[in-house]
């Protein structure tokens, strides 16, 4: 492990350097403080051993400015006679422990091994966490597309971090499921997750629910109420359509992610609250932020990181997968099984879906309750082209014919794509770019599938 020592006192830290590589360390010493900050933000360090009193900075400044810079690293506090006032200071500031000078050398390598094993043991935490939550998230987000295991790649690393995070995309794309996934992959996933729909809640009740509001303050209000962002203290609060809030709304919650502190409507005194926002919107808010309609400030607060959904038109490959997560869950409320014929799944991953997951999710769902008890054919789905794209023998889209019985879902997808793709670049002349613009996809995802069937 590496460690920085900080002392102003050039023979201690050469005597501590040389008794912690003796012990297995690597250290290394500095004796101005600014200097050190600098190097502890360009290298990585495991634990730092700083001085409580030194004549330039104190070791309580240091340790703020260490961590406003992002630093990690576990800092023990050095402290003379008469200053453990100071070093108890930093530990309320985050400080893991703190040695008293002069010290013995197996008293700095006990110390030294404990914070090694706790640190040891935080990063086992974190890992165990992150790989739990990645496999939670998988079972919220059901996907099989590169886009998708992509955006969920990214989901997991901001996750485990305060930030906050724009979620895009049109609506039906499943902003809410990400954004629960990203909850239960954070720290925080044992606390609440709270979500509000800032269209569907008038305007003059809004800045009450996200707010809260005290006894009188309106007519109705006949009691103190707490608003969400009070409920969600320590967890997450998700602001879904947050491109629909009024302007005056927006104003207020820059203040509160700015200040980490609400006002409730008639009341003075401010609560301080620790919350995650999530937001999410189904509008273009660059548009709207050139339009006037949305506050340019709020917009950079809220797109530090941003996590966009691909409509499913644009992401085929996941239809059989989400296709049978809705089977299964419809037949569990039905009581009965629910399979699909390869015709129909043939149309329905040819679909353009332009309600995306959810009108996938309500199709199913109402081909289920409507159907004849038997494999769902085209028809039952209420789309249009209950044929199925039929050729008149009874075969549908690639020949695949409507009597074959209910066969493996991802591999029936997997050849009607497969012919599609070969037509396409049949008829193209093996223009692979004039082959995708066909096939509604893009190159890349053109690429992709070929490398997956795969196609010669």
């Amino acid at each position: 492990m590496r460690v920085l020592i900080v002392d102003d006192d050039a023979g201690l830290r050469q005597s501590l350097a040389l008794l912690l590589q003796e012990a297995g360390y690597e250290a290394v010493g500095e004796g101005d403080p600014e200097q050190a900050l600098g190097r502890a933000g360009a290298e990585s360090f495991d634990l730092i051993l700083c001085d409580v009193k030194m004549p330039k900075m104190d070791g309580v400044t240091f340790l703020r400015r260490y961590r406003t810079d992002g630093g990690q690293a576990l800092l023990i506090m050095m402290s003379a006679y008469g200053s453990e006032d100071s070093a108890l200071a930093a530990m309320r500031e985050g400080a893991y422990d703190y040695l008293h000078k002069p010290f013995r050398p197996d008293e700095v390598t006990m110390t030294l091994r404990k914070a090694e094993e706790r640190e040891k043991l935080r990063r086992e935490v974190e890992v165990l966490r992150t790989t739990m939550g990645a496999a939670a998230a998988s079972d919220l987000v059901v996907c099989e597309s590169r886009a998708m295991r992509e955006v969920l790649e990214l989901a997991s690393r901001v996750a485990q971090h305060g930030t906050t995070v724009l979620i895009t995309g049109e609506s039906g794309t499943g902003k809410e499921v990400l954004a629960r996934a990203v909850h239960r992959m954070s720290p925080r996933s044992e606390r609440s997750f709270v979500a509000i729909n800032c269209a569907a809640i008038p305007q003059h009740l809004l800045e009450s629910e996200l707010f809260g509001h005290t006894r009188g303050s309106f007519t109705g209000a006949t009691a103190d109420r707490p608003g969400l962002f009070e409920l969600a203290h320590e967890g997450t609060l998700l602001l879904d359509e947050v491109g629909d809030l009024p302007l005056e709304l927006q104003a207020k919650l820059l203040r509160v992610l700015e200040e980490g502190e609400v006002r409730r409507v008639g009341g003075r005194e401010p609560r301080k609250v620790d919350v995650r926002v999530l937001a999410a919107t189904a509008k273009e808010l660059e548009q709207a932020v050139e339009a006037g309609e949305f506050r340019a400030d709020l917009f950079y607060r809220l797109n530090v990181v941003r996590l966009h959904l691909p409509p499913l038109r644009e992401r085929p490959e996941d239809v059989p997968a989400l296709l049978t997560h809705f089977a299964g869950q419809a037949a569990g409320r039905l009581g009965h099984p629910v399979s699909v014929t390869p015709a129909a799944l043939a149309m329905l991953t040819h679909h353009p879906w332009p309600g995306n997951v959810r009108e996938l999710r309500n199709a199913v769902e109402r081909a289920a309750v409507l159907g004849g008890g038997g494999p769902l054919e085209p028809g039952d789905f209420g789309l249009g082209n209950g044929n199925g794209h039929g050729n008149g023998n009874g075969a549908g889209p690639a020949g695949i014919r409507r009597d074959a019985g209910t066969l493996d879902l991802k591999s029936q997808v997997e050849a009607v794509e497969r012919q599609a793709i070969l037509k396409a670049l049949e008829a193209s002349g093996g223009n692979r770019r004039q082959a995708a613009s066909l096939l509604g996809i893009s190159l890349r995802t053109l690429f992709y599938k070929m490398r997956r069937l795969p196609v010669h």
